[in-house]
């Protein structure tokens, strides 16, 4: 159910961010108790997903991992190509 979530919410903050809303993908994968999300987005957009100095990739991290702490679960997202 969690995953579901979290799943849902990384793709609409990602689709916001970027021009080519259709190339957004999240897969969610477990790693032990932790939860990881891979967000792939066009290769034209990854500098806004990522921002200036990390800026927007952090603040996405931070929201992610605040949505997961609320049910007991350790979030990380990962930006892959």
């Amino acid at each position: 159910m969690l995953q579901n979530e979290l799943k849902e919410l990384l793709t609409y903050v990602a689709r916001h961010l970027v021009d080519e809303p259709d190339a957004v993908s999240v897969t969610v994968t477990e790693r032990g108790d932790d939860l990881v999300l891979e967000l792939r987005v066009a290769a034209a957009d990854m500098g806004k997903v990522i921002g200036r100095q990390g800026r927007v990739a952090k603040e996405v991290r931070t929201l992610m991992k605040a949505v997961g702490q609320r049910a007991d679960t350790k979030v990380s997202v990962e930006i892959v190509e």
